[in-house]
């Protein structure tokens, strides 16, 4: 078989190497990861900021690869198909795929960087287990910079760690590429409830040592600043070996470069001028690249995306487009649900039946039904208002309708059939589940699902037992 290398040891890097062997590539796989840290979960990283989850907890399981830590790339050569480390080792491949992920975007905020272009002090962000622990080490007073979803989960977090934190969002409310405004303001509350101060509609205007001015005059006091401003595709490297660059490194359905030898996937990739920045597509064009590599026909084709805030305390969901929310897009039927009281909002926007797009504050149960019905293109109940409160009967959720390789646990990757072969050796409850799989241990979201498939795992071998 031939020889696969990877730049990068992501997520996404980690289950191209799960799904090769999977789908029978029994060659060899070389994985070069530029941090000294194995693999890990970055979706997690505000839950290691908060303390729930420790830097061990987060680390994936080892993969069948040779794992070459601590390597940088520095040059590809795709006429020779070899690539140049920084430690002088030269690595020949049959096939390379480009999983370098993306950089934190550092905006030209005067006195963010140093004259050498090096942050300055008491200036990070957020991409690194290494990041965590600096930001969270002696830090009384943090700004974080940005209100999308890693600024709000990176303020929840560092509040939760008992540090006082101020969020400074540009627009009227956080998340604002995916809720609507009514469901923007909620948040903010529920981050203002929980002790965040919010700066909304405010921008950075200079960085001074342990302060930053406002546009509007003010200066925040602080020990750090930490930049969420939003991320750039890593594609210096495939830039300078000549592979057709736009946003990201430009590639095919079939996860393919200009260099047909030469694959992408992950936070780098631009696919139909699209870069995610989510986990879920990334596993998507894992499992689509390790169909091609071993021989097989896969087609990438998109679905929505689903974005599952993981922020201690709030429970959000947000799906499909975040335009469909809006009155004024045609053809989309509004489902709206409002409870102050308890601080829980949902809007469904639905075309021809399907979810087009959703927000869903407050309604786990809801969420957990309405992802599958995003995902799988499937109508929705009649029963609207049931739906959102959990009481409408969904009979296509059944754990035995998902495939077997459906990601029943998004923030650690974990599908049915790892959980039904772990239950199958032993773990038969959820608690158990979760120590042998990680699942219900990121988010939470999750848990609804791995509990009927648990109770739907008795059910079967009990009837077995029966027939014995």
């Amino acid at each position: 078989m031939s020889h696969v290398l990877v730049i990068g040891n992501g997520p996404a890097a980690h289950r191209l190497v799960e799904r090769l062997r999977h789908h029978g590539h029994d060659g060899p796989i070389t994985v070069l990861g530029q941090e000294e840290h194995p693999a890990y979960n970055r979706v997690l990283l505000a839950s290691v900021m908060d303390g729930t989850l420790s830097s061990r907890s987060v680390t994936l399981p080892e993969s069948d690869a040779v794992v070459r830590l601590g390597v940088t790339a520095t040059a590809i050569d795709p006429a020779r198909r070899l690539v140049r480390t920084g430690n002088g080792v030269v690595h020949r491949y049959d096939e390379l795929v480009l999983a370098t992920g993306a950089r934190a975007t550092v905006p030209p905020i005067p006195g963010v960087r140093t004259g050498e272009g090096e942050l300055a002090d008491g200036v990070t962000t957020l991409r690194t287990l290494a990041d965590c622990d600096r930001i969270a080490s002696g830090a009384r007073r943090a700004v974080v910079l940005g209100g999308g979803v890693l600024g709000v989960e990176t303020a929840r977090g560092l509040q939760g760690r008992g540090i006082e934190v101020t969020l400074v969002h540009p627009q009227p409310y956080p998340m604002d590429r995916q809720l609507d405004p009514a469901g923007g303001d909620l948040l903010a509350e529920h981050l203002r409830g929980m002790g965040v101060t919010t700066e909304l509609g405010r921008r950075a205007a200079e960085y001074r040592p342990g302060a930053l001015v406002l546009d509007d005059g003010r200066v925040l006091d602080l020990d750090a600043l930490v930049l969420c401003a939003g991320v750039q595709p890593e594609t210096e490297l495939a830039r300078a070996a000549g592979l057709a660059v736009g946003r990201g490194v430009l590639v095919d359905d079939r996860m393919r470069t200009s260099d047909p030898r030469v694959h992408a996937l992950g936070d780098c990739a631009e696919h139909d001028e699209r870069v995610p920045g989510l986990i879920a597509p990334a596993w998507e064009q894992a499992d689509v690249l390790a169909r091609v590599l071993t021989g097989g026909h896969a087609s990438y084709a998109p679905v929505g995306d689903v974005t599952r805030l993981k922020a201690r305390g709030i429970d959000l969901s947000a799906m499909g487009s975040a335009a469909c929310l809006h009155d004024s897009e045609p053809g989309v039927e509004l489902v709206t649900m409002a409870d102050p009281a308890r601080g829980r909002y949902a809007k469904l926007a639905l075309r021809h039946e399907r979810v087009a797009g959703a927000v869903l504050i407050g309604f786990p149960q809801a969420a957990a039904a309405i992802s599958q019905l995003h995902d799988r293109g499937l109508p929705v109940p009649s029963d609207r208002l049931g739906l959102l409160l959990g009481h409408s009967a969904v009979e296509w959720s059944a754990p035995d309708d998902l495939p077997d390789d459906a990601v029943m646990c998004r923030c650690n990757n974990v599908t049915k059939q790892r959980l039904t072969r772990a239950f199958r050796d032993g773990a038969r409850d959820v608690g158990a589940l979760a120590r042998a799989t990680k699942a219900t241990t990121g988010c939470g979201g999750c848990g609804d699902d791995v509990r009927r498939l648990c109770g739907a795992l008795h059910d079967a071998s009990n009837e077995q037992e029966g027939v014995a």
